[in-house]
């Protein structure tokens, strides 16, 4: 079954990732990509869910702002142990300490998504939270996984459909949410925008 886009307008993915574009492609959505250039810092006191969903509506209204289409989609992913936020590593030092922290742990993965209506002005805002259980990692293996060079460009320096699949012990919640965006809800919002046409067999 394949989901058309919509007549009145094209969907923008305002994202970079490789992973939130073939998630995407296999819910059948025609879109464009157009990444958006942001400040992602963290703001003093900011909460993990706040702070993805104000990153995925200001990645929306960016992108948005310059160029054509109607509906805008942003999104943002972080991982969050004990309340704390996990990041992209920023060196292999910084991987380390993260995944180290994560063994034998559980944490969540937060995704912040915002669908923005040009057309309209309105802004549908949510965040989905999956809990994810890592077995107890030996310190080669994580050294052996950021060798490889695939933790530097991911939240909590891992990617559960990548080389870190096997520290991954049991997931709680939404497993696209883990890869970066959470399709069952996404799909729910634009269906309620009306952003996309019917299905067509």
């Amino acid at each position: 079954m394949l989901l058309m886009g919509n007549n009145h307008g094209t969907i923008i993915l305002a994202s970079a990732s490789p992973r939130r574009t073939e998630l995407m492609a296999l819910a059948g959505i025609q879109f464009t990509v157009v990444p958006a250039d942001i400040c992602e810092d963290v703001l003093p006191g900011e909460l993990p869910a706040d702070h993805v969903i104000r990153l995925s509506r200001e990645k929306a209204d960016a992108v948005a702002a310059t160029n054509a289409g109607r509906f805008f989609i942003g999104a943002d992913t972080i991982v969050a142990l004990d309340g704390a936020i996990l990041g992209k590593p920023a060196d292999a030092a910084d991987a380390m300490r993260m995944l180290s922290g994560l063994s034998g742990r559980d944490h969540e993965v937060i995704t912040g998504f915002t669908v923005f209506d040009k057309v309209s002005g309105v802004h549908i805002s949510r965040s989905v939270c999956t809990e994810v259980t890592f077995k107890k990692l030996e310190e080669q293996e994580i050294a052996a996984y950021i060798a490889t060079g695939c933790p530097m460009d991911k939240a909590g320096a891992y990617a559960i459909q990548g080389g870190a699949v096997h520290f991954v012990r049991s997931i709680n919640g939404s497993y696209t949410n883990v890869i970066g965006l959470p399709m069952t809800e996404l799909y729910e919002v634009l269906q309620t925008m009306q952003a996309m046409d019917q299905i067509v067999p």
